[in-house]
């Protein structure tokens, strides 16, 4: 297949379900929409769509077609969020990623910069998913845990977050405080529903807790803090976090193998670009008034 303008045009038909609504889109006649579409059925000798009144309905093997040409689609629109953010504006989008529980220390800063540079838009997106600087999807990562190590990326270390284990107060009086290690794996655990994390604090539970004492799992560190919190069991939290709760007591004071080192990732072809460097340089600055590192 050697007419990507051909399979733009049919994906965009499927998305508005009507020529029209395609033509408006893509900026031509509605005539050119109906002669990509009947060009691209001939050239793959099946039907792509079927027409009613209403407009069109992708057939089967339409949307096996437009499956790949989303996919597509969207890697260009990545490819054109990088090629833009290689000018020297500080405007448009400014992609920062991090964990969930990053947010509190997060948001300020980035409301900051924001104030400072007015015509930046500020896409945060957070989440345990590794988001790929190499095809666009951020400028800038904020990572825990082992040194990132793709290809073509940018990492600087700035520290590490100290992590112990903790729980309620609500848990301690029910359950007891454990008065030593043997003890303690014998008790109820907050932890991953996915065991093959790699933080170090997560290989020590995998390795010294049974897993069946893991009896309150969840998908990410924010859902675990609250958990901890609401007395569901003994977690592993980040010395800052458990600082935001009142009723947490530590069960075990944090080890220098349990810490989570901290990195800043950015990816090659982005990081000299000013709006990265501009952010880069805000963010060191503030990281440097952490009391949690």
């Amino acid at each position: 297949m050697d007419n990507w303008d051909e399979v733009r045009t049919a994906y965009q038909v499927a998305r508005k379900g009507t020529v029209s609504g395609a033509a408006e889109v893509l900026g031509v006649h509605h005539a050119t929409v109906i002669r990509h579409i009947d060009a691209l059925e001939g050239k793959l000798g099946v039907k792509l769509f079927q027409r009613h009144a209403r407009g069109y309905t992708p057939t089967e093997a339409g949307e096996d077609l437009l499956r790949v040409a989303k996919a597509t689609d969207d890697q260009f629109g990545q490819l054109e969020g990088r090629i833009k953010g290689r000018g020297e504006e500080m405007r448009g989008e400014l992609v920062v990623t991090s964990l969930e529980n990053m947010t509190p220390l997060m948001a300020p800063i980035l409301a900051d910069f924001q104030e400072e540079h007015p015509d930046i838009i500020i896409r945060y997106l957070t989440g345990t998913r590794l988001f790929r600087l190499e095809y666009g999807e951020a400028h800038v990562a904020l990572r825990a845990g082992p040194q990132p190590e793709e290809l073509d990326n940018v990492v600087q270390g700035i520290g590490s977050l100290p992590v112990g284990l903790y729980a309620s107060k609500a848990y301690v009086e029910r359950f007891g405080m454990p008065k030593d290690e043997e003890e303690l794996v014998k008790h109820r655990f907050v932890g991953p529903d996915e065991v093959r994390l790699r933080a170090p604090f997560l290989k020590w539970l995998n390795d010294h807790v049974p897993r069946e004492q893991v009896v309150f799992r969840t998908m990410d560190a924010l859902a675990t803090e609250r958990a901890v919190a609401a007395g569901a069991g003994i977690g592993f939290l980040s010395v800052w976090s458990a600082s935001n709760y009142d009723d947490l007591v530590e069960i075990m004071e944090p080890r220098a193998d349990w810490s989570g080192p901290l990195w800043l990732v950015t990816h090659v072809d982005l990081h000299r670009t000013t709006k990265v460097q501009t952010f880069l340089t805000f963010l060191k600055a503030r990281i440097k008034n952490w009391d949690c590192i």
